[in-house]
């Protein structure tokens, strides 16, 4: 590889399936980076330099080009609707987005809905005709409906442990979510033989474990 590749990790559950797949596919990523407290990484023997973001901030360093390319959930890229190139679909860390509210629930006229995910809760009941009133907070979404502030919630599911946990039920399923690749417009351009390598060889591995 020429230039070393700048690729925007997420911390957490995501990094842990992330990287196995990487090593999988024969890119020695080491297994503790997110256990570091350092956020820029540099692993030269592979080409690569790791810099360990929220989450929610990935697609942000790719589409700025601090970072070449990134592993972003599904989740994430619909909310911030960044302007990337989406390479791959990874196939980890899979979930689901889905509509959650208690058992007793009564339709209302303009239902509050909590959510992490307000630009994808708006989006999906306008395109269900329905009105709603999306508010957005950022942590135990589950508390919403449990202390009267919202008659919905939506959040990702992965188990249905939590909501189960806490009284709650899963109304309708949105969407199915999975992690993917991403990559910046310029950076794609420049670097296209090696991010497609990259590609190429995840790909490989991600058709190995299907098949």
């Amino acid at each position: 590889m020429g230039n070393r590749l700048k690729v925007a990790m997420p911390k957490g559950r995501i990094y842990k399936q992330a990287s196995k797949l990487f090593r999988e596919a024969g890119i020695s990523i080491p297994e503790d980076l997110d256990d570091s407290r350092k956020l820029i990484i540099p692993v030269p023997e592979i080409g690569m330099e790791f810099i360990m973001a929220k989450p929610v901030d990935v697609p942000t360093y790719v589409e700025y080009g601090v970072a070449d390319i990134g592993v972003v959930g599904k989740d994430v890229l619909m909310e911030e609707n960044r302007d990337v190139y989406e390479l791959l679909d990874l196939g980890i860390a899979r979930c689901r987005m889905s509509v959650i509210g208690m058992p007793n629930w009564k339709p209302v006229m303009h239902p509050r809905v909590a959510t992490k995910y307000p630009n994808v809760a708006s989006q999906y009941f306008r395109e269900k005709g329905q009105q709603v009133e999306v508010i957005k907070l950022n942590g135990s979404i589950e508390l919403a409906p449990l202390i009267g502030l919202a008659d919905r919630i939506v959040d990702m599911v992965e188990t249905g442990q939590t909501i189960r946990e806490n009284g709650l039920e899963e109304m309708e399923e949105m969407f199915p979510i999975t992690s993917r690749l991403i990559a910046n417009r310029v950076s794609y351009r420049m670097n296209y033989t090696d991010i497609q390598a990259l590609c190429d060889r995840l790909q490989d591995r991600i058709g190995g474990r299907q098949g």
